[in-house]
C-alpha cells in the first residue's frame, strides 16, 4: 500500500510540476462544469437545440472572461456581466437584418471592448462579454421574436457559471497560492533529480548527456516560472504583507540556491570550468563537458548528498516528524561552515558548499510555510541558520511603495492604439467577409479580434495570425471526422463539445495553435447540432480565418504600427535598467551600505526579462525570415539570462550581510562594481538612441581591480570569492552584449588605464 501511495504521489508531483497551481486544470474544469450545468438546466426546461447552443456558448464566455483574483471582485463582475450580455444580444437581434447599422454598431462595440482594457480586469471582462455575446446572437441567428427565450437562456447560463465558480469548483487566492507553493516544491524536486542524473550521465554517450542537459535546462526554467507565478499571487493570497514578503524571499532563496548548484555541478564536470552557462532560455545551447572530472569517492559522496537534498524537498510537508530528516538537514547545513566537508578538488568542494546553501534555503522555505519544527534536533549549524532566518524576518517591515509609471496619453496609450487598430481591421474584415459569405462573415471579424489579444507589436500579431490559421486548418480536418462520427446524436455531440472546450482551455497557455484546433473542431460539432453543417462551411471557416488574420496584420502595419524592433528595444532598455539597479544595490550592501529590499529588485529584473523574452518571440520564431537577426536575438537574451543569474546570486549573498554572522561586508567590493554599472549605462544609452562619447571598459579582471592585500579574500569557497566570481561573469556578459548592440569597446591600453583609475 505504501508503494502505491508513493507511486501516486510521484505521478501527482509530476503533473503538479507541469501545471503550476493547477491553473489550467481548474480553468478547464470550471468552464466545462458551467456548460454542463447550463445544458442540464436548459434541457429540464425543454428548450430547443438552438437555445442549448446559445446557453453553452454564453456559459463558456461568462466563465473564462472573468480573470479577477478576489472572490468578491469576481462576483461583482459576473453580476455586471449579465445586463451587458442581455443588452448585447438584444442589439444583435434587432440589428441582425440591418446590414449597415449592424456593421457600424459591431465596429463601435469592438472599439469599446478593446478600449475597456484600460480599466483593468473588470473592464476587460465586460468588454469581452459584450463582444462574445453579440457574436453568439449572430451565430444562432437571433431575432426580436426569440429574445424572451434567449433572455432566459443567458440568465440560466450566468447563474450556472456562478454556481460552478463559487460552489462546485471554488477558487480563492489562498488556495491558488497554496497549490503554487506545492508546484514550486514539485519543480524543485524535479530539478534536483535532474542534477543527480547529470552526475550519472555518461559523457561519452551520444544521446544520454544531451537529454540530461535538456531536462536540466527545462526544469530550471520551470522552477523560475513557478517562482514568478507565486510572486504574482502573493498580494491577494497572503493577507499579511510581512508574511508575503517573507515567503517571496524564501522562494527566491530556494530558486537561486538550486540554480547555483546546477551551474557548479556543470563546472565540476567540465575540464575547462565554464561558468557562464544559461539554464533558463529554452533555445540556449548547453554542451556536455568533454569528460567527467569528479573522482569516484567524491562522486559517490556528492550523489549521496544530492539524494539527501532531494529527500528534504520531497518531505517538505508539515506532517513529517522524527529524527532522520533533521539529521540529514544538519549534516548538509554543516557544509556551509566547512564542517565535514568531503575531500576533493576546489570545484567539487564548491558543489558540497552549494548543497549546504540549498539545504539552508529549503529549511527557510519550510519555516516560512509551516513555522518552526524539529528545533530540539538542531545542530549548532542549524541553530545558527534558524537565528539568521529570525533576524531576516524581523528586518522585514511594512509594504514597499510601488512607483506609478506615467502612462502615455492619447493615441500613444496601448489600449487606445489597439482599439483603433482592431476597429480598422474589423471594418476591413467585415467588407471582405461579406464578399466571401453574407451569413458567416463574422468569422473574419472574430479572427481579427483575437489576433490582437495579448499582443503588443506587429510581429506578435503576425505570429499569432499564423498560428491561428494552422490550428484552424487542422481543426477543420478534425471537425469533418467528428461531425461524421456523431451524426444526429445530439448528446454525443455535446459530450464531444465539452471535451473540446476542456482541451481548448487546458492547452491555451501552452499553444495557441492547439487551442485554435479545439475551437474549430468544436464549431464543426456546433454546426452539426444546428443542422447547418457541411464541408463547405468548414472550408469557408478557413477562408474567413485567413482573411481575418490578413486584415489584422494590415491594420497593425498601417495604423499606428508598433514595430517589433521598437518593442524589443523598449523591453531591452527596461531589463538593462533593472539589471543595473540590482547590481548597484547588491554591491552597495556588500560594501557596507544600507540594507535594501534586494528581493523586490531581483524580481523586477525577472519580470522585465520575461517580458523581453516574450517580445522577441516573433524574431526567434521559425517563420521569421531574417536568420541572422534571429540568432542575434537569441544570443542577447541568452547573455541577459546569464547576467540575471549572477545578479540574483549577488543579491542573495548581499541579503545575508545584515543578519549573518559568517558573511561580512567588504568596502573594497564597491570598486569592483563601478565598471559594470558604467558599461550597463553605456549600453542602455545606446539602446535608447542617446548620444554618448563613452566606450565599454574591459581588460583587467574584476579581482585584479582590488588592492593587492586581498589575496586572502579570494580563498576558494569564501563569500568574497563567490561575490568576485559573480561580478567577473557579469562583467564578461555585459562586454559580450556590447558587440551585437554596436557599442564601441575601449582599446586595451585605455581599458587598463580606466581600471587603474577605478582602483
Amino acid at each position: 500500500m505504501a508503494v502505491v501511495r508513493r507511486t501516486a504521489k510521484g505521478i501527482w508531483d509530476r503533473y503538479s510540476a507541469s501545471d503550476p497551481g493547477l491553473l489550467r486544470l481548474m480553468a478547464g474544469l470550471r468552464t466545462v462544469g458551467a456548460i454542463l450545468l447550463a445544458l442540464a438546466v436548459l434541457a429540464l426546461l425543454g428548450t430547443s437545440v438552438t437555445h442549448l447552443v446559445a446557453g453553452a456558448m454564453t456559459a463558456m464566455v461568462a466563465t473564462f472572461a472573468i480573470q479577477e483574483k478576489e472572490t468578491r471582485g469576481q462576483a461583482i463582475t459576473l453580476a455586471l456581466g449579465l445586463p451587458v450580455a442581455l443588452a448585447a444580444i438584444s442589439l444583435g437581434a434587432l440589428l441582425n437584418h440591418r446590414v449597415v447599422a449592424g456593421d457600424a454598431f459591431f465596429i463601435l462595440l469592438i472599439f469599446g471592448a478593446v478600449y475597456s482594457r484600460r480599466f483593468g480586469d473588470r473592464g476587460t471582462a465586460l468588454g469581452l462579454i459584450g463582444f462574445q455575446v453579440y457574436f453568439v446572437s449572430l451565430f444562432v441567428s437571433a431575432t426580436a421574436g426569440k429574445l424572451p427565450g434567449l433572455f432566459l437562456t443567458l440568465t440560466v447560463a450566468f447563474a450556472c457559471s456562478a454556481v460552478v465558480r463559487f460552489a462546485v469548483v471554488p477558487e480563492t487566492p489562498e488556495r491558488t497560492l497554496a497549490r503554487l507553493r506545492e508546484a514550486f516544491r514539485a519543480r524543485l524536486a524535479q530539478l534536483i533529480a535532474h542534477q543527480i542524473d547529470l552526475l550519472d550521465a555518461d559523457a561519452g554517450s551520444s544521446d544520454g548527456p544531451e537529454k540530461v542537459l535538456d531536462d536540466l535546462r527545462r526544469s530550471t526554467a520551470r522552477l523560475h516560472e513557478a517562482a514568478l507565478m507565486i510572486q504574482g499571487r502573493l498580494e491577494e493570497g497572503t493577507r499579511d504583507a510581512a508574511a508575503a514578503a517573507l515567503l517571496q524571499r524564501r522562494v527566491a532563496d530556494a530558486e537561486i540556491a538550486a540554480e547555483r548548484l546546477g551551474v557548479l555541478l556543470l563546472n565540476a564536470r567540465s575540464a575547462e570550468r565554464v561558468e557562464t552557462l544559461t539554464l533558463h532560455l529554452p533555445s540556449a545551447p548547453l554542451a556536455m563537458p568533454r569528460r567527467a572530472q569528479i573522482g569516484q569517492d567524491a562522486g559517490t559522496a556528492l550523489r549521496r548528498d544530492l539524494r539527501a537534498l532531494h529527500l528534504l524537498v520531497v518531505r517538505l510537508v508539515p506532517d513529517d516528524h522524527g529524527t532522520a530528516l533533521p539529521y540529514v538537514r544538519n549534516r548538509l547545513l554543516g557544509y556551509r561552515e566547512e564542517q565535514g566537508l568531503p575531500q576533493g578538488s576546489p570545484a567539487i568542494q564548491d558543489c558540497f558548499r552549494a548543497v549546504g546553501e540549498a539545504a539552508r534555503a529549503i529549511s527557510g522555505l519550510r519555516l516560512a510555510v509551516d513555522g518552526a519544527q524539529d528545533e530540539e534536533y538542531d545542530s549548532p549549524e542549524a541553530a545558527r541558520s534558524r537565528e539568521e532566518f529570525e533576524a531576516e524576518e524581523i528586518s522585514i517591515s511594512g509594504e514597499a511603495a510601488e512607483a506609478e509609471e506615467e502612462e502615455p496619453a492619447g493615441l500613444r496609450r496601448p489600449t487606445t492604439r489597439a482599439a483603433v487598430q482592431v476597429s480598422v481591421g474589423s471594418a476591413l474584415a467585415i467588407v471582405g467577409g461579406e464578399f466571401l459569405s453574407t451569413q458567416r462573415w463574422y468569422w473574419a471579424v472574430l479572427t481579427c479580434w483575437v489576433v490582437f489579444l495579448n499582443t503588443a507589436s506587429t510581429g506578435e500579431i503576425m505570429v499569432k495570425g499564423y498560428r491561428r490559421l494552422v490550428g484552424t486548418v487542422l481543426g477543420v480536418v478534425a471537425g469533418v471526422a467528428l461531425a461524421g462520427a456523431v451524426g444526429n446524436h445530439t448528446w454525443a455531440a455535446f459530450a464531444l463539445v465539452l471535451l473540446c472546450v476542456f482541451g481548448m482551455f487546458f492547452t491555451a497557455p501552452l499553444s495557441y495553435a492547439l487551442m485554435s484546433f479545439f475551437v474549430t473542431a468544436m464549431l464543426g460539432l456546433l454546426y452539426t447540432l444546428l443542422n447547418t453543417y457541411s464541408l463547405d462551411v468548414l472550408v469557408l471557416r478557413i477562408e474567413e480565418t485567413a482573411l481575418g488574420a490578413a486584415c489584422g496584420i494590415i491594420a497593425a502595419v498601417v495604423v499606428l504600427p508598433v514595430r517589433t524592433s521598437h518593442r524589443t528595444d523598449e523591453e531591452l532598455g527596461t531589463v538593462l535598467a533593472r539589471l543595473r539597479d540590482v547590481v548597484s544595490a547588491a554591491v552597495s550592501q556588500l560594501s557596507g551600505g544600507p540594507a535594501i529590499d534586494l528581493v523586490d529588485l531581483a524580481r523586477d529584473l525577472d519580470t522585465a526579462l520575461d517580458d523581453l523574452r516574450k517580445s522577441t518571440k516573433p524574431l526567434t520564431h521559425p517563420i521569421a525570415p531574417l536568420r541572422a537577426r534571429r540568432q542575434t536575438a537569441r544570443y542577447i537574451v541568452a547573455l541577459l539570462e546569464t547576467c540575471a543569474y549572477h545578479a540574483r546570486s549577488l543579491a542573495a549573498t548581499a541579503e545575508l550581510v545584515p543578519s549573518s554572522k559568517s558573511v561580512a561586508a567588504d568596502a573594497r567590493l564597491a570598486l569592483a562594481g563601478r565598471r559594470i554599472t558604467h558599461n550597463i549605462d553605456l549600453i542602455a544609452a545606446r539602446v535608447r538612441d542617446e548620444e554618448t562619447d563613452g566606450t565599454i571598459e574591459s581588460g583587467a579582471s574584476i579581482a585584479s581591480m582590488l588592492d593587492s592585500g586581498g589575496h586572502e579574500v579570494l580563498r576558494t569557497g569564501s563569500v568574497a570569492f563567490r561575490v568576485l566570481r559573480h561580478l567577473q561573469r557579469l562583467d564578461e556578459g555585459i562586454v559580450g552584449l556590447a558587440r551585437p548592440l554596436g557599442v564601441p569597446l575601449a582599446a586595451p591600453d585605455e581599458s587598463g588605464a580606466a581600471a587603474s583609475r577605478g582602483a
